[in-house]
């Protein structure tokens, strides 16, 4: 037996389940494929529960009531009777075709809204810091409800701590009475409760009956209602004051095979382009011609190829090696003087020699700021 399987290339295993399936099913069955369905699955729904499913919702219909996979659920928990899973009532009533499948109907969950049911039945509370007109930080405490984001109270105070809490907690509490639950994150001031600590609002507000809950660690949006009105406080910055004080991305470059003219990418013009003059250039692979320092975008499909360049100071000329003029491009504006920069205080510290000081360490950095504004105004570094 054991050479016969080597020379058929099968293992001792193999042979055997092969012989014991010709003794039970005939010679016939074993050479078919067999079935690769697991021999038991325990997960699997009875045929008896799935009877009886379909009997409590054969009931449930005619007595005009739903009957639906969760009512059929609750009716049979109801009876005490072993009841699967909505879900998986639902595969037994399609597989047995007494139901309709709506795959684009919505499901109930979708018109649950992420609110509470009415007013007082959950507070938020969160605090964020805020910059006076002087320069002094402050610490806002909002306290809004979840139902109608009514602000039921607020309070500035010097720093986020426990006893400001409590004040504003108490402050709606006198406006608006007693609410169920108190919301808030999982700060030392709040409600450190999920790090193992006990925290004084927490004791506070449950000495009245209220559930203080938190949010989970590092995520914000659970108290999303409270944090959207910090943006409207006043002095915050604007979408119009983001744009204007944020530098804005670059444009992108056109496609170089739909472009009718070179596009200069390198900046302003360098001086050597202010007066006329020729020039002979490799395009990169991909597409540029770099010119006195200035890139130009001409085409990625004609790289490694050999261009002449003859500028003046209205238009640059792309031409072939054998002299016909292929793009033209106006030349790009000339570059502005650079302003002087200012010595930085650091530079002054490390002064030596400066024009009619003579030679002095500089002590203070108030005298090397006076002497940064002097210098300036009037006259400029000799030597560091």
């Amino acid at each position: 037996m054991t050479s016969f399987c080597r020379q058929e290339g099968i293992n001792r295993k193999t042979f055997y389940a092969i012989r014991a399936r010709a003794r039970s099913q005939g010679q016939a069955a074993a050479l078919e494929p067999g079935s690769t369905r697991p021999a038991s699955s325990p997960p699997r729904i009875s045929d008896q529960v799935g009877r009886q499913a379909l009997e409590v919702r054969a009931s449930l219909e005619a007595s005009g009531l739903d009957h639906g996979p969760v009512s059929v659920h609750g009716k049979m928990t109801g009876m005490d009777l072993q009841a699967p899973s909505p879900a998986s009532l639902a595969r037994v009533f399609r597989r047995e075709d007494v139901s309709r499948p709506e795959p684009r109907k919505r499901p109930r969950a979708a018109w649950r809204r992420f609110v509470y049911p009415a007013p007082n039945a959950c507070w938020q509370m969160d605090a964020t810091e805020y910059v006076l007109a002087g320069g002094r930080k402050a610490v806002i405490f909002q306290l809004i409800d979840d139902h109608s984001r009514l602000a039921v109270a607020s309070l500035a105070a010097d720093a986020e701590t426990s006893q400001a809490a409590i004040e504003v907690f108490d402050k709606g509490v006198a406006a608006h009475g007693v609410p169920q639950r108190l919301l808030t994150d999982n700060g030392a001031a709040l409600n450190p409760t999920r790090r193992g600590q006990h925290g004084r609002p927490a004791e506070h507000v449950g000495a009245l009956g209220v559930e203080p809950i938190t949010s989970k660690p590092y995520h914000p949006t659970t108290q999303g209602k409270n944090e959207r009105p910090h943006q409207a406080l006043p002095g915050r910055i604007t979408p119009q004051q983001a744009w204007d004080t944020t530098p804005a991305a670059e444009p992108p470059r056109p496609p170089a095979d739909r472009a009718d003219e070179p596009v200069a990418v390198g900046g302003l013009v360098a001086p050597a382009l202010l007066t006329p003059g020729q020039a002979e250039r490799t395009i990169a692979p991909n597409g540029l011609v770099h010119l006195k320092g200035i890139r130009f975008l001409v085409s990625h499909h004609h790289s490694h190829q050999r261009v002449a360049v003859t500028w003046d100071t209205q238009r640059i000329i792309f031409a072939t090696a054998g002299g016909r003029s292929w793009l033209s491009t106006p030349s790009p504006s000339p570059a502005p003087p650079t302003p002087p920069t200012p010595p930085t205080v650091t530079q002054v510290l490390r002064l030596r020699t400066l024009n009619g000081f003579g030679h002095k360490q500089i002590a203070t950095k108030q005298t090397a700021k006076a002497l940064v504004r002097y210098i300036s105004q009037s006259s400029s570094v000799a030597s560091l």
